[in-house]
Formats: C-alpha cells, structure tokens, sequence
C-alpha cells in the first residue's frame, strides 16, 4: 500500500498487518482529502467482492478520529443489522503500519460529485424526494441513538449507484444526466458525537453550520436537521444556498434568505462582534452588503415551479431551516410532513389538511406539519 502521509519514522509492518493488507487489490482511487484517501478494492478473502478502503494518514488527530468512527460505525452495525436505514456499513477495519484502514460496501459517486459532473444540474423534485426520505430517516435513526452526526453536507451523502440516462437539452445546448436509482447512504461518522460527550465549539463544514453553532450558542441533534435543509436547497438549485467562508457575512446572508435573526439568539450569543444594539452588525450598502444582496433573495424566491411539490418541499426546508434550535423541525416531524404523504398508504387525512397557503405559513410558527 502506497504511503498516504506520516508523521516520521515508523515501525515495518508486523506479519499481522502484512498479512491483512494482502486480502484487498487495489483497483484505483475513489477520492482523496486532507484525512488520507478512499481507494476501491478487490477483496481477496470475499469472493473477489468490490470494497472501498478509506485509509486514514497516520497523522495523531485524523488517526483519533477514525478510531472514534470505528466504534461508531460498531454501533451502528449492530443497531442495523438488517440494513434498514441508510448508513454505510462498516465490512471491517485494521491498523497498518500507523495507517487506521476502514473497509466498507463500494457506493457510487456522493451527491455532489454527481452535480459537479451534472454541472450542476438540479435534482428533479421527485428525487430530492426520495433522497430526503432516506437522509431524514437515517439521521433520525442516529438521533434516536444519541448521536449526532455534525457534518452532513453533499460530499457525505453517497449514491448507492450512481448510473444515469443521458440526455441533451436543445435549449440549454448541453448534455444532462438523470439518475436511474436515487438511493443514498449517510458516511463519514469521524465527527460524529454521542449526547454525553464533549461537544466541541464549531462543527459542520460551513456552507451547512447551523446558526447556533456560528453564534457559539451551543449546539445538539437540531444542528444536523439545519444541515438537512442546507443540502435539500442545494439539491434543488444545483448549487451552495450560502456561499462564503466569513461568519458575519454567513449570518447575514441567512437573513436575507429568512427574515432577521431572532434578538433573543443575539443577546445570548458570546460572538459580540457579530451584534449591535441586539441586531446583527451589518452594513448593506458596503461592498460586502452589496455582494449579498446580488447573490441570495427571500426563500420563495427560489421556487420555479408553483405545483404542490415544490411548494411542499420548501415549506420542510423552511421548517428544518427555523433560526432558533428550540422551535426547528424535528426528524420525526419531517418524515410525518405532507411532502412525504406517498410514503405512506392512508394520507388522505393528512393531505386534506395540507391544501391552502394557510396551513404551509401556520406550520413554521408551529415548530411543523403535525
């Protein structure tokens, strides 16, 4: 196995760890990041069987991270045997020379992979529907566990298999694919943080950070179902909602995008740069104000259809996307919203109390569809 990053001189491997690595054939890489790289595998003591092999750097911090996704990853193994919930499975796991290596079921591309070589593309309604599914069920089922996962974004949610028809778009003049199978699974568990222990100050990557996590505010299992919402927008719009890397500017492209930021979030939050007179600091005639306001606009704004679905699909995200963590949808909320009635065989009640804009706009200040 190529070397991927160490920290100094190490041991030669012992017969053991020899021995282990044998088992898998390196077939090419999947992917790479700062934490090593994720390579597909021929299992040699399967069958043959096509794994993929995520290889951690024997780096002190990213090794301590995948030990911790291990024992997660165990857990969830056992909590699913059977395979009902979209989690990656773990096939096993070993130390090599230094080198934490995590062997799991081969998936296809991750969601953003398949927008990027889509060129970004939207997902059609109907399989933003179906991935939702999947991902609220998923993180509801860490939930229940008292886990949350802290760093749901695209890159993390993976295709089972990422095939798709091609077909070219005269007005457009370019080629488009539309996935055959929408079924996804939830990876990536190194951040992932049981209820009882330390829970660092900032999680998730930024473009999905809850505002609570920003506003040092404290954060819990509600952090994950802003995350959801994060990623359903951009599912829809083929591209990030909040495209930043600035704090402040982040906060203020939420409320150009949700309305003002509640004052009572701002008077407890320990981030006093952030706030002036229990409003966010902000300028909007600066240079930054204008760049604002010329790349986000009211949630609604970004509807393109007035048909049901649409409609429904954004009054969930506007729910999961509820400024203060004690008033977000909860999953269990989500999954019983009417943009998931076909899931279910006797909607006809929960339909009937869906129609009319009255119901959608009352559910938000209700803390969700019931």
């Amino acid at each position: 196995m190529a070397d991927c990053g160490g920290s100094g001189a190490e041991e030669e491997p012992s017969p053991q760890e020899q021995e282990k690595i044998q088992e898998y054939e390196i077939v090419c890489t999947l992917g790479e990041g700062a934490f090593g790289k994720v390579v597909e595998c021929i299992d040699q003591e399967n069958d043959g069987a096509r794994v993929a092999l995520k290889i951690i750097k024997n780096i002190d911090r990213y090794r301590e991270a995948a030990l911790s996704e291990v024992e997660v990853l165990k857990h969830l193994n056992n909590l699913d045997a059977g395979r009902r919930y979209s989690c990656v499975h773990m096939l096993d796991w070993f130390d090599y020379h230094g080198h934490i290596c995590i062997a799991f079921e081969l998936l296809g591309l991750s969601t953003y992979d398949f927008l990027k070589e889509n060129n970004f593309q939207p997902f059609p309604v109907k399989q933003i529907r179906h991935m939702a599914y999947q991902i609220i069920r998923g993180v509801k089922f860490l939930h229940k566990n008292k886990l949350t996962h802290t760093d749901l974004k695209p890159e993390n949610i993976l295709l089972i298999d990422s095939n798709y028809e091609m077909e070219y778009n005269r007005e457009k003049r370019r080629d488009e694919r539309t996935l055959k199978n929408p079924d996804v699974k939830i990876v990536d568990f190194g951040n992932a943080t049981y209820d009882h222990e330390h829970h660092t100050s900032v999680v998730s990557t930024r473009h999905y950070r809850a505002p609570e996590v920003i506003l040092d505010l404290g954060w819990d299992h509600s952090c994950d179902v802003w995350s959801i919402g994060c990623i359903l927008i951009e599912y829809y719009l083929g591209t990030t909602l909040f495209q930043t890397h600035d704090s402040k500017e982040h906060l203020a492209m939420m409320e150009r995008v949700l309305g003002p930021i509640p004052t009572n979030l701002l008077e407890k939050t320990k981030k006093r740069r952030y706030v002036h007179r229990n409003r966010l600091d902000w300028d909007v005639h600066s240079s930054a104000g204008r760049y604002v306001r010329k790349h986000c606009k009211p949630l609604k704004h970004y509807i393109v259809s007035r048909s049901e679905d649409h409609q429904l699909l954004f009054d969930l995200i506007e729910n999961m996307m509820e400024y203060d963590p004690a008033k977000r949808l909860s999953l269990e909320q989500a999954l019983r919203h009417p943009f998931f009635d076909c899931y279910y065989k006797n909607t006809s009640s929960r339909k009937s109390s869906s129609r009319g804009s009255s119901t959608r706009s009352s559910s938000r200040s209700s803390g969700g569809s019931k």
